[in-house]
């Protein structure tokens, strides 16, 4: 892969932005976990240990703590050079898995878990494998055929079926 130095860098999204946002996400992750542990309980009950928000609780503080450092960071950063965070081309190879795997989790609601991944991997293997029909129906069909032998056969563990499973009678 080429490098890019500072000054010949191609135009794009500077990574003040998507360091700001994802901090403020994992802030409000870490004021989400605390509270609710707290809610649950976060002490050591003498002979039977600690209550269930006991690691939750200290996990979301390392979160916030952490987080917050990032977002102090940045902020102190504010007005000093960045460097770039990505190109707009990179951005878009990002946007071309990030777009299907959304419309991926959507699907599964309404068509089930495995409809939606036979047309995701179907999807994938066509447009950005470029492999033959062949070797894209065998494998968006196997994987989820033998996801649902191993899940919902063998180890008994349902998973979120659609209208065709359940036209079946799966």
């Amino acid at each position: 892969m080429m490098e890019r130095s500072e000054d010949a860098a191609a135009p794009g999204m500077s990574n003040r932005w998507p360091e700001i946002l994802v901090a403020l996400f994992l802030v409000i992750m870490g004021i989400i976990a605390i509270t609710d542990s707290i809610r649950v309980g976060i002490g050591w009950e003498e002979g039977e240990g600690p209550q269930a928000g006991y690691f939750p609780f200290y996990i979301g503080c390392i979160l916030l703590l952490s987080s917050g450092w990032v977002l102090l960071n940045a902020a102190l950063k504010f007005g000093k050079p960045h460097p770039q965070f990505a190109s707009w081309e990179e951005l878009r190879s990002v946007m071309q898995m990030l777009v299907p795997l959304t419309i991926y989790i959507v699907a599964v609601v309404f068509l089930g878990l495995y409809l939606s991944s036979f047309i995701l991997i179907a999807y994938f293997m066509k447009v950005h494998g470029k492999f033959g029909v062949i070797a894209t129906a065998l494998t968006s069909i196997g994987v989820p055929l033998a996801a649902f032998m191993l899940f919902e056969r063998w180890f008994l563990v349902p998973l979120p079926k659609g209208p065709i499973e359940q036209m079946l009678g799966l």
